[in-house]
């Protein structure tokens, strides 16, 4: 009997330990994360990353809301990037430095209207 619950407990604990695997929080997802060397191309990422969410390179809304003149302030758009929204954004703070979100939020800061 004592043999039979202790295999029990055993079995328990390892369908609790992946279990609670199965339940960690979603993070973005990125094969290669950004160079940390200052120089990467924040258009074409937000274009490859951001821009299934963010039409048209955050100047209109798609599944995420419109970033061109957003109302947001600086150290929301940084937090909301970072650690993402439950349900509606993924985090990204394990894919980009703090010093990469501010140079997304610059390129948010920067959107003007398509001309023509």
């Amino acid at each position: 009997m004592k043999l039979h619950m202790m295999k029990f407990t055993a079995l328990l604990s390892g369908v609790l330990g992946v279990s609670s695997l199965c339940a960690a929080p979603v993070q973005a997802q990125s094969a290669t994360p950004a160079p940390d060397n200052g120089t990467f191309d924040v258009e074409q990422l937000f274009a490859g990353t951001c821009g299934f969410c963010h039409s048209d390179g955050g100047r209109t809304a798609g599944k995420g809301p419109q970033l061109m003149n957003s109302p947001r302030d600086d150290d929301f758009l940084h937090n909301r990037i970072k650690n993402g929204k439950s349900g509606a954004m993924p985090a990204f703070g394990g894919a980009f430095t703090d010093a990469q979100i501010d140079q997304i939020i610059k390129y948010i800061r920067a959107l003007k209207p398509r001309e023509g």
